[in-house]
C-alpha cells in the first residue's frame, strides 16, 4: 500500500505571512474586461480580494453595475488604459476578442488573466504567447480548475513517483445539456459543441498532469440531436512519455461521470460520489477528482490483493485560488501556473482533435 505525504506541498504565495499577502494584494488594482457570467464572478471575487480599478464592457448593464461599485466604466479598453492604467486587466471578453484585448495589454506591458481558450484560433494564440515572450510580460489563461487543491495533489503524487511509471490514462465528459441550453444559437453552431466549450478543460488537466499529448485520432457524432455540431466524441491520445489514453466526450448522456459533477467545486451542479479520471501506473493508479489510490499489497501482480487509501485534501475554491495566484504574478512573486505557450498547446490539441475526427487520421502535435 502507497503512503504518500501531501501535507507540505508548497503553495505559490511562498513564505510570506498571511497579512503580508493580505495588505499587498487589496494594493493592486485589477481592470475585469467583460461583464457577463464569469466576468461577474472575477468582478465579485476582485472586489475582495484585491482592488477593482474599473469594468470594460460596451453594454448598459454593465455600466450600471460599475455604478453600483462605484468603479469607473468604460467601453472601450483601450480608453481605459490610456485613462488611468491598472495593476493588471482580466480578460473575461468573447473569445474573438481575446488577440485584441490581450495584445492591448501586453503592449502596455500588463500583466493579464485570460479566460480560457487563450484564442480563438492556433494563429492567434501563437500571436498572444509570441508577444508575452517578446515583451516579458505574463499572460495567465483562466483554466482555473489547474488552482484546484485535488489538481495540487494529483499532481504531486504523480511527480514523487507514486504511481510508478505512467501507462494509461482515461478521461470521461458525460453529462446531459437541456433542450433550452441551445437557445443560444451558437450553441448548436460549429464550434459550439463539448470538443471546443467543455473537452479543453480536461485537456488542460491531463497535459499538466501527464505530460504533453503529441499524437490524437478521434471519431465524433450528431446522432442524438443532429446539429451541425458534435454532441459525442471518442478520442484516443498519445502522450510525449509513451503513455496512453483515451477520453470519451458527450453532453447528451444522463451520466454522473464528469468534473462538473464529480468535483463539487461549482454549487451550480448536483455532485455525484463519482469519478472521472483515472491514471494507472505500473506500481498504482490513481482516481479523480476523489483522490484514491490503489496498489498491490505484494508484488505488482494480479495474483496479490489490492489496497486502496484516498488521500485527504482541503477543498477551495479553484477560481478564488486563481486569483490570489494572478496577484502574486502582477506583485513579480511567482511564474503563471498556465503560461500562454500552456494556453496555445491546449488549441493546439483541440485543433488535432477536429482535424482528427474529420479526415479519419492520426494527428501529430509539435
Amino acid at each position: 500500500m502507497l503512503h504518500l505525504d501531501i501535507a507540505h506541498a508548497e503553495t505559490a504565495y511562498g513564505h510570506r505571512s498571511d497579512r503580508e499577502e493580505e495588505v499587498s494584494r487589496h494594493e493592486l488594482g485589477i481592470v475585469v474586461v467583460g461583464a457577463g457570467l464569469i466576468g461577474k464572478k472575477h468582478i465579485e471575487l476582485v472586489s475582495s480580494v484585491a482592488r477593482l480599478h474599473a469594468i470594460v464592457d460596451p453594454a448598459e448593464t454593465a455600466r450600471d453595475l460599475a455604478a453600483s461599485l462605484d468603479v469607473p466604466w468604460f467601453a472601450d479598453l483601450s480608453e481605459c488604459l490610456g485613462s488611468n492604467p491598472p495593476d493588471g486587466v482580466i480578460v473575461a471578453s468573447p473569445n474573438t476578442l481575446h488577440l485584441a484585448h490581450g495584445t492591448a495589454c501586453l503592449n502596455a506591458g500588463l500583466p493579464v488573466l485570460i479566460e480560457k481558450p487563450l484564442a480563438e484560433t492556433v494563429v492567434a494564440g501563437r500571436a498572444l504567447a509570441e508577444l508575452s515572450a517578446n515583451t516579458g510580460t505574463p499572460v495567465l489563461v483562466g483554466h482555473h480548475r489547474r488552482h484546484s487543491a485535488v489538481i495540487d495533489a494529483a499532481r504531486r503524487v504523480l511527480a514523487e513517483g507514486g504511481l510508478g511509471r505512467l501507462v494509461s490514462v482515461n478521461a470521461m465528459f458525460w453529462l446531459n445539456k437541456p433542450a433550452d441550453y441551445f437557445d443560444v444559437t451558437w450553441r448548436s453552431e460549429p464550434g459550439g459543441g463539448p470538443t471546443y466549450i467543455n473537452l479543453i478543460h480536461d485537456i488542460d488537466l491531463l497535459q499538466h498532469l501527464c505530460g504533453p499529448i503529441v499524437s490524437v485520432q478521434a471519431r465524433e457524432a450528431n446522432a442524438v440531436r443532429g446539429f451541425q455540431v458534435e454532441d459525442t466524441s471518442a478520442i484516443i491520445l498519445e502522450f510525449g512519455n509513451g503513455a496512453l489514453g483515451t477520453v470519451t466526450v458527450s453532453d447528451a448522456v444522463s451520466a454522473p461521470w464528469s468534473w462538473e459533477l464529480t468535483a463539487g467545486e461549482n454549487p451550480a451542479y448536483p455532485r455525484t460520489d463519482q469519478s472521472c479520471y483515472m491514471i494507472g501506473g505500473t506500481k498504482g493508479s490513481l482516481s479523480l477528482p476523489d483522490l484514491r489510490i490503489w496498489s498491490h499489497e505484494g508484488a505488482q501482480s494480479w495474483w496479490s490483493p489490492m489496497a486502496t487509501e484516498r488521500l485527504p485534501v482541503e477543498a477551495r475554491d479553484p477560481v478564488e485560488a486563481q486569483l490570489h495566484h494572478f496577484c502574486e504574478v502582477i506583485a513579480g512573486r511567482t511564474a503563471t501556473l498556465v503560461s500562454a505557450e500552456d494556453g496555445l498547446r491546449n488549441i493546439e490539441v483541440l485543433d488535432a482533435i477536429k482535424t482528427a475526427a474529420r479526415t479519419g487520421e492520426v494527428v501529430h502535435i509539435r
